[in-house]
């Protein structure tokens, strides 16, 4: 199943235009429940940076399906206070500091990956490159679990994210894996948790515990819930960061070519890379009091699907918003800030290490491989709406 925006998941972005052809804000019924679909990037950004949304969940109000309740440490889609407090407990994993100190680990990984990836002369940097490295950074360093468990979140992490598209987009057994892969996920985590009160170490979950155990901040069922939401958003935007990239820098030769010319365009290619094909496509609103975006008024609950992947290829904002140019975000030029991460409250917390992968990930390739090719023209996506993720990258390497 699909939205009606989208023709074909392999390439949504046709779609997109389409809509954002019929206007900024369209009116489109969702589960029978009549919602709005931003599609351009003015309405999708005051829709994300205005204090007049949220999610509506503590309020009753949203016609959305309820996530908050099954997994309480997902702050994701929390408004305030709630919000501010799960995400202030997180955050500490993220700041410039302890991303830093992750370099190294990072460095380490994806180069015992290359020196097997170069002996074999090809490499999957789907699930030989960007799976393992985001396996050891998040659910390895992060949250203390074993990296030999990496097919196990993987599968939870694929179901969940599948899963997390609308219910009225998804068949049965789609709704039922999400289902068992959650339960799943939960209970090993349960167990990791217990480890780590007996014997505590040096990451995430052992701190988010001690906070718990002191009993004023965060519940043991909300220490599980941010294990999930570590899990599943920390590990699916890093590794389709990765995988979406290496695939666009591919297909434009031109832009790979610059980029081993270039090693200084990094920073600005990874912008590029969340502007022109982003892990997340959409995310959902509420309208938390009555309020008017542009021309349209909202009624308090009324709800609100963000197209910022379409926003990020709006041709009003973007010169030459089709094409991939990695010097886009060079400097100090003008360009529009782009919504691959989201803007406003809940701009993505992981996207400090999420960048660090991708950059460890690019620059190992580029450096240690002096030709880069695909193995194979066809790739195959994820079903999912939401998020845009390839299965496999097979890529020869000179």
């Amino acid at each position: 199943m699909t939205a009606f925006w989208v023709d074909d998941n392999t390439d949504p972005y046709p779609g997109y235009a389409r809509l954002r052809a019929e206007g900024g804000l369209i009116p489109h019924e969702m589960d029978d429940v009549p919602v709005t679909i931003a599609t351009r990037y003015d309405e999708c950004s005051a829709v994300l940076t205005g204090s007049e949304w949220g999610h509506g969940y503590s309020a009753g109000i949203s016609p959305f399906r309820d996530t908050v309740a099954a997994i309480p440490g997902s702050f994701v889609r929390m408004d305030p206070p709630e919000h501010g407090r799960l995400r202030g407990l997180v955050n500490k994993a993220f700041t410039p500091r302890t991303v830093a100190d992750m370099v190294p680990l990072a460095q380490n990984v994806v180069s015992s990956l290359m020196d097997e990836a170069l002996s074999a002369g090809e490499i999957d940097v789907l699930n030989g490159l960007a799976v393992p490295l985001a396996v050891a950074m998040i659910p390895g360093r992060l949250l203390g679990a074993p990296v030999s468990d990496g097919h196990l979140f993987r599968r939870w992490q694929l179901a969940i994210a599948r899963g997390s598209d609308p219910d009225h987009l998804l068949n049965a057994d789609a709704i039922e894996a999400r289902g068992v892969a959650a339960q799943e996920c939960l209970t090993y985590f349960h167990a990791l948790i217990q480890e780590k009160k007996a014997r505590p170490t040096d990451d995430l979950l052992s701190e988010l515990i001690a906070v718990e155990q002191a009993g004023d901040q965060l519940s043991e069922r909300e220490v599980l819930g941010l294990c999930l939401l570590l899990l599943v958003a920390g590990m699916e935007t890093s590794i389709n960061l990765i995988g979406n990239g290496m695939l666009a820098l591919l297909r434009n030769p031109d832009q790979l070519d610059l980029l081993r010319a270039r090693p200084d365009l990094m920073a600005s290619a990874i912008d590029e890379m969340l502007r022109y094909d982003a892990p997340t496509q959409f995310t959902i609103r509420v309208a938390l009091s009555d309020t008017t975006v542009g021309t349209h008024e909202f009624k308090r609950g009324d709800g609100v699907v963000v197209l910022t992947a379409s926003a990020s290829r709006d041709e009003l904002v973007y010169e030459n918003a089709d094409s991939l140019d990695i010097t886009r975000y060079e400097g100090n030029r003008p360009a529009r800030r782009h919504m691959g991460f989201s803007l406003g409250l809940h701009y993505c917390v992981g996207a400090p290490l999420a960048r660090l992968e991708a950059e460890t990930a690019f620059r190992a390739l580029l450096d240690r491989a002096p030709s880069l090719s695909l193995a194979t023209p066809e790739v195959e996506y994820q079903p999912s709406l939401i998020h845009r993720g390839i299965l496999a990258l097979p890529v020869k390497l000179g």
